[in-house]
């Protein structure tokens, strides 16, 4: 059974900031993961990640903040979504 997609998003704006928001539900959690979810949030430009979220294999759940790397506590999808709309505001950007 393939991964299937809750949320997909992509923006590419006039300013040259890329939004992207890809959410996956996999038919299987892994052995560190507390849910069945694959997702990768993005803001920032060609080459240049401002604001990420994503939970790698290895790595489970962080975020990425200017270069920064930390862990992330995982909720929800709602909570996902909301938490990487303040990063971004927080950096300068908006959605």
């Amino acid at each position: 059974m393939k991964a299937r997609e809750l949320y997909g998003y992509k923006q590419t704006r006039a300013d040259g900031t890329i939004v992207e928001m890809v959410i996956r539900q996999l038919p299987q959690g892994g052995a560190q993961q507390s849910h069945r979810l694959k997702y990768r949030l993005f803001y920032g430009r060609k080459g240049e990640r401002i604001v990420g979220y994503d939970n790698e294999r290895g790595k489970g759940d962080h975020r990425h903040i200017r270069g920064l790397e930390m862990p992330y506590r995982f909720v929800s999808v709602e909570r996902l979504i909301e938490d990487f709309k303040v990063d971004v505001r927080n950096a300068g950007g908006s959605i």
